[in-house]
């Protein structure tokens, strides 16, 4: 049976924002066959938009997937958002990819956003066809944004097409592989790959005629090893260049692995909720297969799930088809409780993740009076389980419910979400920065925890500042004759935790803390002694090497025109920024640098007003920097400080016991 599998291939599609992500991928749907009439994100029928705030924006927030055949291989298509605030769901997409379209304008060419996504497509090695799109458009300009490309992406994107015409006058394209071809291109095409390998070189060198079809094998072996990235051109508004896409697709791809009779090895990357079935889990299969009724292990939360149905989608309609097999993308309902990021079976196949999103910004949720709290805090919750970095959290005693996003589109379609869906009207407070604490300096914390009995902890740490980035590395150098295993282990378990709020309350990063003493007492120590000791530990070391704060940095690309430069730089310095020399292409100025979020969280309204919109203004996180000396920020601490040891352990004993 296992050899009669159709070959499938998983390709996402990316972009940035207004490359024309949604339409092409509504051609592709309607090329091939699988869609009857063609939706259009302008007038807010496109089939892959779901969410009634998408069609509103006209943005894709929901990684959408829809399923088709071409030429006997069954496509999973997987259609990311093209927004930077939705860059965890660009994030999760990726992971489940065996291969990838990079859309990029004729017109706008390269965007800071492409270059992210490029960036994270090369850090994990997924093979990559470029679609210059737009042809048809005034100023497109595909010469000089196949120029970029080899600027800022990479020197291995070769077209294997030759446009015909430009602008309105855009005719499609000639297919550098056919007979007859344009012979310069096509001596462009086959030097670009002689360069590139020995054997073809000498080949070509001999001048003996060339068989071509043993050179497009030879690009399309590359091209599945990532190696090299084929550029293809079309206009999808008009529906020119998508059969070839297609064909590119199926030629220059390589098909999904996995054994269907290997037990079960996938990925939850998305979650979404169907009126009537409820969670709609959304699973890339890497080995095995589930069926209908088939109970499943979750094997990050440890419980066992039983399938009540295997569903494949197509665009907003969902049909049963009994079964997921290996290298397969579908959706499953019934497992409930699951959450995005759940390995199902056993997570040996599947591959590492590439760590983009990061929220950066902290929010206050507010409602009105006559509203139920608890509705509230449940409906942010399960948005919450649907994107895990939302973070929602309930402060009890403060009657405050807060969020982490990457920005402020976010928060509209949150807000739109929660009306929609819950028919809750919900409004946000001022955003404001998340910043990090990271030692000052090395030094060691200590405590005894003997009294009020019974009880009896003793733990002292070393804690030590880190490279930046470098998280949290935490070590034990502590015999287990002096300290049980079962105390180190709920110890280790409880410095993170313990790290969350720091001397100014935020978290604590970039720094090693080594257990380098422990004692317990053979008749007074409680198992949980361990978890009220170790916080008071390490905040009696934070106190003594004192804290520094980091605050998130942004990677800029701002474009203006050339007569504006001279503002858009001083105003960077003011801002605490630093920037390269700037680049002028025609009469526009390119200027990238870095900036503090801090100090540049209302610039892009402010440049676009002063340029009268005429610019842009791109941003991706670029980690936490130590901040000068003078910059303050305090967060009111939740729960009460472990320093002050007395009222901690009374307040802790209390909630243990509870």
């Amino acid at each position: 049976m296992g050899q009669q599998r159709m070959e499938r291939i998983n390709v996402g599609i990316f972009a940035h924002v207004d490359a024309g992500k949604t339409t092409t991928t509504e051609h592709i749907l309607y090329e091939s066959g699988r869609i009857r009439s063609l939706g259009s994100v302008d007038t807010g029928t496109a089939l892959t938009d779901s969410l009634d705030v998408e069609r509103q924006r006209g943005i894709s927030v929901r990684a959408a997937l829809a399923s088709f055949a071409w030429k006997g291989v069954q496509v999973n298509l997987v259609d990311t958002p093209g927004h930077v605030d939705f860059l965890s769901e660009v994030e999760r997409s990726l992971r489940v990819m065996d291969c990838a379209v990079l859309i990029l304008s004729a017109v706008e060419g390269v965007q800071a956003q492409s270059e992210m996504i490029w960036s994270a497509l090369r850090k994990l090695k997924i093979p990559t066809i470029i679609f210059m799109n737009k042809m048809d458009r005034t100023g497109a300009d595909p010469e000089a944004v196949l120029a970029q490309t080899h600027t800022y992406l990479s020197g291995d994107i070769i077209p294997v097409q030759q446009p015909l015409g430009r602008e309105q006058d855009y005719a499609g394209t000639a297919d550098l592989w056919e007979q007859g071809a344009d012979s310069a291109a096509q001596t462009e095409l086959l030097e670009a790959l002689a360069e590139r390998d020995e054997a073809l070189l000498e080949t070509y060198m001999a001048g003996d005629s060339l068989d071509l079809a043993i050179w497009r094998n030879h690009l399309a072996d590359r091209a599945a090893a990532a190696e090299l990235f084929p550029l293809v051109y079309g206009a999808a508004a008009k529906g020119m260049g998508i059969p070839a896409l297609l064909d590119a697709m199926i030629q220059y791809f390589p098909r999904a692995g996995g054994d269907a009779e290997l037990p079960v090895s996938g990925i939850v990357y998305n979650i979404q909720r169907d009126k009537s079935m409820g969670r709609m889990a959304f699973v890339r299969l890497y080995e095995g297969t589930i069926r209908n009724r088939d109970a499943v292990q979750n094997y990050s939360q440890d419980i066992q799930g039983k399938i009540t149905q295997v569903r494949k989608v197509e665009g907003g309609r969902t049909e049963d088809v009994g079964a997921l097999e290996a290298g397969d993308i579908g959706v499953v309902y019934g497992l409930s409780g699951v959450r995005i990021g759940d390995v199902l079976g056993r997570p040996d196949a599947i591959p590492q993740e590439a760590k983009l999103a990061v929220p950066l910004l902290t929010v206050r949720v507010h409602w009105e009076e006559a509203a139920d709290d608890h509705k509230v805090i449940a409906a942010m919750q399960e948005l919450a389980d649907e994107d895990p970095l939302l973070d929602a959290q309930w402060l009890p005693e403060e009657r405050e419910l807060h969020i982490k996003v990457m920005g402020p589109i976010q928060l509209e379609i949150i807000g739109s979400v929660m009306a929609s869906r819950y028919g809750l009207a919900v409004t946000f407070g001022q955003p404001s920065v998340i910043y990090k604490e990271t030692p000052a300096r090395a030094g060691g914390g200590f405590i005894a925890y003997t009294m009020p009995k019974p009880c009896w902890a003793i733990l002292r740490f070393q804690i030590e500042p880190g490279p930046l980035g470098s998280g949290l590395v935490y070590d034990s150098v502590v015999r287990s004759s002096d300290l049980l295993p079962q105390y180190q282990n709920e110890t280790a378990r409880r410095v993170p935790e313990a790290l969350q709020q720091g001397l100014y309350g935020w978290e604590v990063t970039d720094l090693k803390v080594t257990l380098v003493e422990g004692q317990h007492h053979v008749w007074h120590t409680h198992p949980l002694d361990f978890a009220v000791a170790t916080p008071m530990g390490i905040m009696d070391g934070l106190a003594r090497v004192g804290t520094k704060l980091l605050e998130p940095v942004l990677q800029v690309r701002i474009v203006v025109p050339e007569e504006n430069g001279g503002r858009v730089m001083n105003d960077l310095v003011q801002m605490r920024g630093t920037f390269e020399p700037p680049v002028l292409l025609g009469d526009r100025m390119v200027i990238e640098g870095r900036l503090p979020l801090a100090t540049s969280l209302d610039y892009p309204v402010t440049l676009s007003s002063f340029t009268k919109g005429r610019s842009t203004f791109t941003s991706f996180f670029a980690g936490y920097e130590e901040c000068p000396p003078d910059v303050t920020a305090e967060r009111t601490r939740r729960g009460v400080n472990p320093l002050d040891q007395s009222k901690y352990i009374l307040s802790v004993r209390k909630a243990l016991q509870g």
